[in-house]
């Protein structure tokens, strides 16, 4: 009887954060976008401010893989007509959303578009698009664009690759203040473009689009649970190769590149162990 309630309080807990999901919610915007042309063709007119812009193919949680240094995951990677890719990333943090990242997702994009011998002038156009809960430019634009520029004459370098801001926390009655306020939206009925709100009505509204929502929810806890044991046992482990390393150095008889070697801990660390034992 007292799981049958737990898990029935957990549900009621999992309706309630339902409630309060917006498509600033990376997770919750993940899947109202996963496979909807519709939703993602409506934004991307809008940044972009192209009407005729016509997406082919969406996906998201695409995992782009680097066999030999970083690999990245992008929540959005979207495909038009014309074979132009769309990286759209949702951020609230500030962090998240760094130049450098937006740098890298570009270049992690051009990276794995062409085939082996394939010429380079073959490359589409990619647009780099962070949508961030926060104006992280601090300048109250509601679009900042970045694009490469040759320096001494002030034309386009005209390469392809397009970065691009949206300012989340823009709001007035230009199509991109009112889809600004729509991403902040928790009630689909206060949204401007219909085609989002029905969207997001269904994943709260909707028996189908709440189970899979709940699932979703579910998921995430199974994940950070898992992930909880296997940073409980590597602090463990830690913890056991520090407490060894101290009693080695207690005993004053090894080196320190011993103690390093047999503890399983760095040169450094071992370092800093005995420091602090002196002091």
């Amino acid at each position: 009887m007292f799981t049958v309630e737990k898990t029935n309080q957990k549900h009621e807990e999992d309706l309630q954060r339902l409630k309060r999901f917006r498509l600033l919610d990376d997770d919750f915007m993940t899947k109202c976008f996963e496979g909807d042309n519709e939703c993602i063709e409506l934004i991307l007119r809008i940044v972009i401010d192209k009407q005729d812009l016509k997406v082919v193919d969406v996906r998201t949680q695409i995992f782009v893989e680097n066999l030999l240094k970083r690999s990245v995951r992008l929540d959005v990677l979207a495909t038009d007509d014309f074979g132009r890719k769309y990286n759209i990333e949702i951020q609230r943090s500030d962090k998240g959303a760094g130049r450098k990242r937006a740098r890298y997702n570009s270049s992690m994009l051009d990276a794995n578009i062409l085939e082996k011998s394939e010429d380079f002038e073959k490359l589409p156009e990619t647009y780099v698009i962070f949508i961030t809960e926060n104006d992280v430019m601090g300048k109250g634009k509601p679009l900042y664009h970045i694009e490469r520029y040759i320096s001494e004459t002030n034309e386009m370098f005209g390469d392809g690759s397009h970065i691009l801001y949206v300012n989340g926390a823009y709001r007035d009655e230009t199509p991109i203040g009112k889809l600004m306020h729509d991403f902040s939206c928790t009630n689909p009925s206060d949204m401007n473009y219909e085609t989002l709100a029905n969207r997001v009505k269904f994943f709260k509204e909707h028996k189908e689009g709440i189970a899979i929502m709940c699932k979703v929810m579910e998921d995430m806890r199974n994940d950070a649970w898992q992930e909880g044991i296997k940073e409980g046992i590597e602090n463990g482990i830690k913890e056991g190769a520090i407490d060894t390393a101290k009693r080695m150095l207690s005993d004053g008889v090894l080196p320190l590149e011993k103690i390093a070697e047999y503890s399983g801990l760095s040169l450094d660390e071992v370092g800093k162990l005995q420091t602090s034992k002196i002091a």
